[in-house]
């Protein structure tokens, strides 16, 4: 039971951490990758623009 839950949440962390240059930042991909799917955030950061400077 504890496998699966970790492969999710090890899969919202890579989504997090490709984004972390982008407009959410870290903490906001893995927020919605946690609370959609890690598939979703990934659209997400796919998407999104980078962080303006």
């Amino acid at each position: 039971m504890h496998i699966p839950f970790f492969i999710y949440l090890g899969l919202c962390l890579v989504v997090a951490v490709m984004g972390m240059n982008r407009k959410m930042g870290f903490y906001g991909y893995l927020f919605a990758s946690i609370v959609l799917t890690p598939l979703i955030g990934g659209l997400l950061v796919l998407v999104s623009g980078p962080r303006k400077q």
